[in-house]
């Protein structure tokens, strides 16, 4: 018989309400209502989180738990109703230039008529970056991801998982300081999904860019991750933000065999089913209810 994975403790990351001195990425009180016909809908009710520089966080939480409201008013494509986000203490009122987003539907982001190299190239040339300099990070960037072997070959050309790297590659080429990340994997097999996990990792550390990674898979946070914010349900607050002390190496079969792993995994996908029944956070002071037991194996947060 096997024992029972033992909970991974929750490590708070930051104080409550205090801005780290070294953040890059603030969010502050950050909420978020929609008008409708039908009245207001609270989609995002006070999220408050720092990444500091260089950090890889992943973002989890129970479907219409406002992820990608969030991702929006980060980016600076959505306004927040309250609150605010800070990029590297400037606050961002419209899309930072120092800011890159890589969406789920990469297909949709590419030109199919342009070739790999000039869609990667595109911003740049937006921006008005010498042609020499283009060149040398869009070859930079092609390299990172793997595909300096097909420049010249068209989107069409090529399987979903390498048209996600071209994605991923204008974004690096951007040279962001902060790279969004909104359930990319989602829409490629298993195997693809596994090598583009290493690939971002290998690419942070390289270039020791600030990452947020939105996931709906509990497994791929926790392997992705050096944090999982795990959110509540809506309106949303931040349930629990856990440190993930994995090996900075990771690998797919022997990071996901370590016993650790599975206390971590088991530990977040526990939070999300507190999430998933209205468990609410405790407040400053207060202490939790127990969490129950849960298990499951690469789990999809419904």
């Amino acid at each position: 018989m096997q024992p029972e994975a033992t909970p991974a403790p929750a490590g708070k990351t930051q104080p409550a309400g205090k801005t780290l001195p070294d953040a890059m990425l603030s969010v502050r009180g950050l909420k978020k209502v929609y008008q409708t016909d039908g009245g207001d809908i609270e989609a995002v009710r006070n999220l408050t989180f720092d990444l500091r520089a260089g950090e890889l966080a992943c973002l989890v939480g129970p479907s219409g738990s406002g992820k990608t409201t969030l991702l929006k008013c980060i980016s600076g494509l959505m306004a927040p109703t309250e609150g605010e986000v800070l990029l590297d203490g400037k606050r961002v009122s419209g899309p930072p230039k120092k800011m890159a987003v890589v969406f789920q539907e990469y297909g949709r982001s590419l030109f199919p008529w342009m070739r790999v190299r000039e869609n990667v190239e595109l911003p740049l040339k937006n921006q008005g970056v010498p042609k020499a300099e283009r060149d040398k990070l869009v070859d930079e960037a092609l390299e990172a991801v793997g595909l300096a072997h097909v420049p010249r070959s068209y989107p069409w050309q090529l399987s979903g998982g390498m048209q996600q790297r071209v994605a991923i590659a204008r974004a690096i080429a951007y040279q962001p300081e902060v790279l969004l990340m909104d359930e990319p994997f989602a829409a490629v097999d298993a195997q693809t999904r596994a090598d583009l996990e290493d690939l971002i990792r290998m690419v942070w550390k390289k270039l020791g860019i600030t990452i947020l990674f939105v996931t709906h898979d509990i497994d791929e946070s926790v392997y992705l991750g050096e944090r999982v914010i795990i959110l509540s349900s809506s309106p949303t607050v931040v349930q629990e933000d856990i440190l993930i002390d994995l090996p900075v190496d990771r690998d797919q079969l022997e990071t996901r065999s370590l016993p650790r792993f599975t206390e971590l995994r088991h530990h977040v996908y526990e939070q999300i089913q507190l999430a998933k029944k209205g468990h609410r956070p405790a407040a400053a002071g207060e202490v939790s209810a127990a969490p129950t037991q849960a298990s499951a194996s690469r789990t999809d947060v419904a």
